[in-house]
């Protein structure tokens, strides 16, 4: 029976559904579930005492401003942090290339209002990430795949998609959500170059640049882009927009991101975010320029890196002991996932119910597959839970693909 509400949703919603991953956390909130599911960064890294302090500071030195409606950019303290740590990267912009969002998720929804109409084309990577997907199919989006590897999306076949005309490119370059691939610095030029070539822009999202566990530090495509235009004159007017956040750095709770992009789009993007929500939380920029500034981020990064290295290489260890012959997985240099690719025959939604009858949860690859595909996929966190809940649950999870595969 239709209620009253059936024929009053708007288009869009048809197009619009829950996310598998927030649907298996409401499942595994069990306490004896070990959840491998969530992208969630360790709880026992945030850094709680610098949050108390610079709290206390705020509301003694700045309470009235902090407490206040604020301009929609952002705090501009917070906006020129981020310009001077991105000018090490060798990018040069200003706070006018910066905006500040409620998370990166907001700046997603915010690109698809910008850019999309129904019907539009994006160039993605297959897999991508989840929550992009879920932004823009509210807009209508249509998905051109690009197969990826190790080294990222394979660019050499990424100039028959571009002949399609779509609106841009959309890519996660290091340690990717889900798979954890990295885009090599050879494809990061190529991708530049042949974007260029066809004036298609290009959205770079990087969630997890910084945590880096081994191996050299690899130029942003914004960077690579940059250097590839020549000097801007303090003003980054180039052909990618640039997406980061504070949730792995800080705490995802801050819900606090920025996009770099040129000045012009920003002004767009500005428009775009008053008419959603007038602007991020003051207080909560106020305290993460007092937490970030000084110094702190560069040394509280080491500690997150080296916290997140010994829960992966304890995962790496616990999958070649446990996991059986026919099944495999990225070996990401950073981040916070890892791919997993079952025999051709299995469906890793099947397996991930028997994985729940032995307390262990992942996520299934196939909803990471804007076209289909990938039913045999799985991506396994790493950064959430300890060392000893990462053997156990490696442990139920080998049990598990063991006996599905007989």
């Amino acid at each position: 029976m239709q209620t009253p509400w059936e024929y009053r949703y708007a288009h869009r919603m048809q197009k619009m559904g829950s996310s598998v991953i927030r649907e298996l956390l409401k499942l595994t909130e069990q306490p004896d579930i070990i959840s491998f599911a969530g992208g969630l960064p360790a709880p026992d890294v945030f850094p709680i005492k610098q949050f108390r302090e610079a709290c206390n500071y705020v509301l003694e030195n700045c309470g009235p401003q902090a407490l206040q409606y604020s301009t929609t950019e952002g705090y501009r303290p917070l906006r020129e942090m981020i310009a001077q740590r991105t000018a090490r990267y060798s990018v040069e912009v200003t706070p006018d290339n910066i905006l500040i969002t409620s998370g990166s998720q907001q700046a997603l929804d915010f690109i698809g209002r910008l850019f999309l109409n129904r019907g539009d084309y994006i160039v993605v990577e297959s897999p991508t990430y989840l929550g992009a997907l879920q932004a823009w199919n509210a807009y209508g989006a249509q998905y051109i795949p690009v197969r990826a590897d190790e080294d990222g999306m394979i660019v050499d076949e990424l100039e028959a998609a571009l002949r399609i005309g779509p609106k841009f490119i959309y890519i996660l370059p290091n340690f990717q959500n889900p798979s954890g691939y990295t885009l090599s610095l050879e494809r990061r030029q190529k991708l530049v170059e042949i974007a260029d070539k066809y004036g298609v822009p290009i959205i770079e999202d990087d969630p997890y640049g910084q945590l880096r566990y081994e191996g050299e530090h690899i130029p942003s495509v914004v960077a690579l882009d940059s250097e590839y235009r020549g000097p801007n004159g303090g003003h980054y007017t180039g052909n990618v927009i640039y997406l980061s956040t504070f949730s792995k750095l800080l705490a995802p709770g801050l819900r606090l991101a920025w996009v770099i992009a040129p000045p012009e789009v920003i002004r767009k993007l500005v428009m775009t975010k008053q008419a959603a929500d007038l602007h991020t939380s003051s207080f909560n920029q106020y305290v993460a320029y007092q937490v970030g500034k000084d110094g702190f981020l560069d040394e509280h990064v080491k500690v997150i890196r080296a916290t997140y290295k010994e829960r992966r290489d304890v995962m790496f260890e616990m999958m070649e002991e446990m996991f059986p012959q026919g099944v495999s997985w990225s070996k990401p240099k950073g981040g916070m996932f890892l791919w997993g690719v079952l025999p051709e025959s299995m469906d890793a939604a099947e397996v991930l119910k028997r994985a729940i009858e032995k307390k262990v949860a992942f996520v299934p690859g196939e909803a990471f597959h804007p076209c289909g595909g990938g039913r045999n996929t799985m991506r396994i966190n790493f950064s959430y839970s300890s060392p000893e809940n990462i053997r156990a649950g490696i442990t139920r999870l080998g049990a598990t693909l063991k006996e599905t595969i007989g």
